[in-house]
């Protein structure tokens, strides 16, 4: 709300000032359509740092290009224009970006993807210029999901890029599981996600780091001053839980601590968003013991709620490549395929 009352404001002073059609505004614009948790920042920049934070942009000319700043040089977007995407490195400060040069003089579409995980770095676009005009907002599909998750959820390491320590440039959102899911669906999505985090503790076993609960009501997860998120500024139709496998990590939690927490995670979800149905999932890398304790401690944690809105759906665990544990960019599509027809179950869509 806060953030919807921000652009208001800068339009009306836009159009005081008669720029309403000016070659240059900025990212917060009412022109400009962001799909993901976002902070508006001064002089109507905008900042993020979850995977698959999303703006688009229509304008009619032949370039477009953006001033952009990043938190440090592990920073990566994805630039689609028409249709065609390529992967852009952000350096670490402010910076321009030719976003799309030398088309044909007409109408074209760009979406400006994030890949990089919180962790790995935030970043803020600015503004945006061209030599056309801007055409009519993008319109996203009315049908809203909100997936909660880790690593696998951010889309980390799909690319499997060679060299690439922190895994910056491998992480690809737009082919993780939830985003292709969303595709199916014809929905809008939130990807609120953490590499190396879990319920209760991190892959590591810390208990003391941010955890779902925790991250769920962050806009940025930054450290050591995060981002408040305010629920009301998105609800979603339908949230998909995909947490457990870095609680795993270190061994089986015990029981009561571990549905002690769910439980008290999915009662301030149920008041959050009274309109949502909610569906917990063991997600895609589990398998064997682990996968089995996890489904258990689902299914016990959607008994005590005893609720109508909250479900368990069940998930395939896929053991990644060679390369790399976590699941390959075709395992994301058959993790979309296996959620699918159980999400659409629930939500009669």
């Amino acid at each position: 709300m806060m953030r919807a009352f921000a652009i208001a404001l800068l339009a009306a002073a836009a159009a005081a000032a008669g720029i309403a059609g000016a070659a240059t505004m900025p990212a917060s614009d009412p022109h400009v359509t962001i799909m993901g948790r976002t902070q508006l920042a001064e002089r109507g920049a905008v900042r993020f740092s979850y995977p698959g934070v999303t703006f688009y942009v229509n304008f009619e000319g032949t370039r477009l290009s953006a001033n952009a700043e990043a938190s440090g040089a592990f920073s990566y977007l994805d630039v689609i224009v028409d249709g065609a995407a390529r992967k852009v490195h952000l350096a670490e400060g402010r910076q321009t970006l030719a976003l799309a040069e030398g088309l044909a003089p007409g109408p074209h579409t760009v979406e400006v993807v994030n890949r990089t995980e919180t962790w790995q770095g935030t970043a803020s676009l600015l503004n945006f210029d061209t030599d056309g005009t801007w055409r009519a907002a993008t319109q996203l599909p009315a049908r809203k999901l909100l997936i909660l998750g880790d690593s696998i959820t951010c889309g980390a390491v799909i690319d499997r890029v060679p060299g690439d320590d922190k895994g910056a440039a491998s992480g690809n959102p737009r082919v993780s599981y939830g985003m292709v899911l969303a595709r199916q669906l014809n929905a809008q999505v939130q990807l609120v996600c953490y590499g190396g985090r879990g319920l209760i503790r991190t892959w590591e076993g810390k208990t003391n780091d941010l955890n779902l609960a925790d991250y769920y009501g962050m806009a940025l997860p930054t450290q050591p001053s995060a981002v408040p998120w305010d629920q009301r500024n998105y609800r979603p139709d339908a949230i998909l839980i995909a947490i457990g496998t870095n609680d795993m990590t270190p061994g089986i939690p015990e029981r009561e601590q571990y549905v002690t927490a769910y439980v008290s995670l999915l009662r301030t979800l149920l008041k959050d968003h009274p309109q949502a149905q909610i569906m917990l999932t063991e997600g895609g890398m589990l398998h064997g013991e682990k996968q089995a304790a996890l489904r258990s401690y689902i299914e016990d944690t959607v008994r005590r709620v005893g609720d109508q809105r909250v479900h368990a759906i069940r998930s395939t665990g896929y053991p990644g490549d060679e390369k790399n544990a976590h699941p390959t960019r075709e395992q994301n599509t058959s993790i979309a395929n296996d959620l699918l027809p159980q999400v659409k179950a629930v939500m009669r869509w």
